[in-house]
């Protein structure tokens, strides 16, 4: 949308119809009053209040408490379907949230067009002359053999160094020797740590850089548009793509690309057990964790800001559109923002988790923000670290920045684009866009 014509008038209907919705959410709980409304809301938020308070004794116990914690999890929200089956309550229940379903999804495309719609195209450049690819062949479940990605890049003039994955093998100093003898292009298949460990090496000499997308995850090619489900497509790129400038972070002068992660998650992540059994493993370290007697708080500055405490703390390469980015539920709407996303939890009891249930990111125990520079500290000479899922221990204080545009990445003219997530519902901006205060882009320029 470009805030003029038909897309301000259908924008402007899409927030109406989004305000009429939600009041009518709000209309069937107080028609059914007399018939429960009041019940359903009560008993709505006292099962997740108590699901929140079993999943907390779940996670941070051992023994009956953690059994008690499971059965009160799992007891819960059953109980809130029972509740909700008698005497009609499941209607009032359904429709009320029927209708709010409905107005947050007409509020989300009234607002959508109060952001780019398409993913930022950079400059045509030709293809590189002298390209090198490092490829792990272990990579993914054995992806770079499954799509034939060594003789394609060969077909198209790369050299490529595939790596043996019975020894270690430095690939910032393979990076380097290919920087010495001529390489215009340095490009990876492989995971995300390893992507941003030669990424560094094309910064530092202001090579193009090529990510190709036969990792496990790829979090990294997913922000960055490029095909996940067939990875070959990235290498199109050789033959001329787009130019895109993009930031770089570093953790203590290592680079990342995706996340660092320090504190609950990161302990875990160290152990060696985790890799075959991570549900086991969790279970298993929890609660010596999270509130055992030997559990270690963080504390950060991030900018001038201090957190004290943290269980958990999550550092992005640009920030996440929800705090979810441990699971991979996130996405990055852009990577050249300049800013580190940051994301802090600190939870301290069944209390504090039944309220970070109910108020979400409004909660004291969740910090969600942004920064150029974060620095971690600990009363311990070295801390469990996470980088782009690789696990590290480094000594305390860990500074974490941004290096603005520092990566040259080369990307395929035909590439999916990132699919931009639905942007947050503010009522406040809904209603002046409703009632016609501004067009789509002053409601834009008021959600920045």
């Amino acid at each position: 949308m470009t805030g003029t014509g038909g897309g301000v008038v259908a924008a402007r209907w899409l927030a109406r119809c989004a305000v009429l919705a939600a009041l009518g959410s709000v209309a069937v709980l107080l028609l059914g009053l007399g018939e429960g409304g009041l019940l359903v809301v009560g008993g709505g938020l006292a099962g997740l209040v108590a699901c929140a308070a079993g999943g907390w004794w779940f996670l941070a116990h051992r023994g009956l408490v953690r059994l008690f914690g499971a059965v009160l999890a799992v007891a819960a929200p059953l109980a809130v379907l029972l509740l909700f089956t008698t005497d009609g309550l499941w209607k009032i229940a359904l429709f009320a949230t029927l209708l709010w379903v409905l107005a947050l999804f007409l509020a989300r495309a009234a607002l959508r067009g109060t952001r780019p719609r398409k993913t930022r195209h950079g400059r045509s450049v030709p293809g590189p002359r002298r390209p090198v690819l490092i490829m792990n062949p272990k990579s993914g479940g054995g992806k770079v053999e499954q799509f034939g990605l060594v003789d394609r890049a060969e077909e198209l003039g790369a050299r490529v160094i595939l790596l043996d994955p019975s020894t270690h093998q430095d690939v910032t100093a393979l990076a380097r020797q290919a920087v010495a003898e001529g390489a215009d292009l340095l490009g990876v298949a492989g995971g995300d740590g390893t992507q941003a460990l030669v990424a560094a090496v094309a910064a530092d000499h202001d090579l193009p850089f090529l990510v190709v997308s036969a990792g496990t995850r790829n979090h990294f090619a997913m922000d960055l548009g490029l095909d996940r489900a067939d990875p070959s497509r990235c290498l199109d790129a050789l033959s001329g793509g787009e130019e895109l400038r993009i930031d770089l972070g570093e953790v203590a002068g290592r680079p990342f690309v995706n996340t660092v992660s320090f504190g609950v998650y990161a302990d875990v992540v160290q152990r060696p057990e985790y890799r075959d059994d991570k549900a086991g493993t969790v279970l298993k370290l929890m609660p010596d964790l999270l509130v055992g007697e030997g559990v270690r708080r963080l504390d950060a500055r991030v900018d001038a800001e201090r957190l004290t405490g943290q269980q958990a703390l999550l550092v992005s390469n640009n920030p996440y559109t929800s705090p979810d980015a441990w699971t991979g539920g996130a996405k990055r709407p852009r990577l050249d923002g300049g800013e580190l996303g940051v994301v802090g939890i600190r939870v301290e009891g069944a209390a504090q988790a039944a309220d970070l249930a109910v108020r979400g990111s409004q909660s004291p125990a969740l910090t969600v923000t942004t920064a150029h520079g974060v620095e971690v500290t600990s009363d311990a000479a070295d801390i469990a670290v996470a980088v782009d899922g690789e696990a590290l221990r480094m000594p305390t204080p860990v500074v974490c920045v941004l290096r603005p545009q520092a990566l040259r990445v080369l990307v395929p003219h035909d590439r999916p684009g990132v699919v931009l997530p639905a942007p947050p519902v503010n009522w406040r901006l809904l209603f002046d866009l409703a009632v016609g205060h501004g067009d789509l882009a002053s409601v834009g320029a008021k959600r920045a």
